[in-house]
């Protein structure tokens, strides 16, 4: 029982373990990929900072040269000006909808993982009745292979007690045998004793008799 509780126990540490090393994987690797996000979204925030930059830069140099040009160079820078206003603002919707998109992307991670710790604690329930319920199974198997143990060995020496029995019965009328042919070798013996005995008694007084009856 003791090596068996020992087994379990570690078998649950190592897949708590498991479980512990595999969380902080996923953990890890979560914090990579924000990292790599905020980089690539600093970087592009860089970059457009640089172009408004450029963009005030080329601002000011048009604006040199509205001064010194006719209205069609007004004209054309005007409209290079237009297309680079809208090149920003679809610069700036873009990068809006990137957070946007790095947000759901983190809301979606986010809610997996929520997922998972959630399977992971019903797994954790689910082992815990499991194993409950083994124990007891294996309680109850425990407990009847030694009833039925205890029944063989009571049956075993039940058998054991009665082969004894018989034994010693069978020596019993065995030795009462002998007794009772002991006690009629002794009555014989006696009988021939009182026999032998009574036959002296018969000769002396004969021989008695005779010397009496010559003197």
């Amino acid at each position: 029982t003791h090596c068996i509780t020992v087994i379990l126990l570690t078998f649950q540490t190592n897949i708590l373990t498991e479980l512990k090393n595999w969380e902080l994987n996923l953990i890890q690797h979560h914090k990579l990929q924000m990292r790599e996000e905020k980089e690539k979204h600093a970087t592009q925030v860089k970059q457009l900072q640089n172009e408004m930059e450029n963009l005030k830069e080329l601002l000011h140099t048009y604006e040199v040269s509205i001064s010194r040009k006719d209205e069609v160079v007004i004209t054309n820078l005007t409209q290079a000006l237009e297309k680079q206003k809208e090149r920003v603002v679809l610069m700036r919707k873009f990068t809006l909808w990137r957070i946007q998109h790095i947000k759901a992307k983190q809301e979606e991670y986010a809610s997996r993982m929520a997922d998972k710790h959630f399977q992971t604690a019903l797994m954790k329930k689910v082992w815990a009745a499991w194993r409950s319920v083994s124990e007891e199974r294996w309680k109850d198997k425990v407990a009847r292979a030694c009833q039925l143990r205890a029944e063989d060995v009571c049956v075993q020496l039940t058998n054991d007690y009665e082969t004894k029995i018989a034994e010693l019965t069978a020596a019993l009328e065995q030795t009462r045998a002998e007794i009772l042919q002991l006690h009629a070798e002794r009555d014989h013996y006696e009988d021939t004793m009182k026999k032998a005995f009574m036959r002296g008694v018969c000769a002396l007084n004969l021989e008695a008799m005779t010397m009496f009856q010559s003197k």
